[in-house]
């Protein structure tokens, strides 16, 4: 059983980066979480592609990536603190 936390589409709304994951699922964390994303461009924001099969995110231009299921990790932890 494949158990990767795969993506299938990311947008950015009200301060948020929301990723969109291929078995339908949302995870939506704050655009403040992420330095990078959050001083970034609209186009630069936009200008991503998944990587790792499609388990990551990379914004080349910007020289970041992030790990999908880090994503999960520290919502959980936020939430907790």
């Amino acid at each position: 059983m494949n158990t990767l936390v795969k993506g299938k589409k990311v947008s950015f709304a009200n301060e948020y980066l929301s990723v969109e994951l291929e078995d339908g699922r949302i995870i939506l964390t704050p655009l403040v979480w992420y330095t990078e994303l959050l001083n970034a461009s609209i186009k630069e924001l936009n200008n991503y592609k998944f990587i790792c099969d499609k388990t990551g995110i990379e914004w080349e231009s910007l020289d970041y990536h992030l790990s999908i299921e880090s994503m999960l990790k520290t919502s959980d932890i936020r939430r907790s603190a």
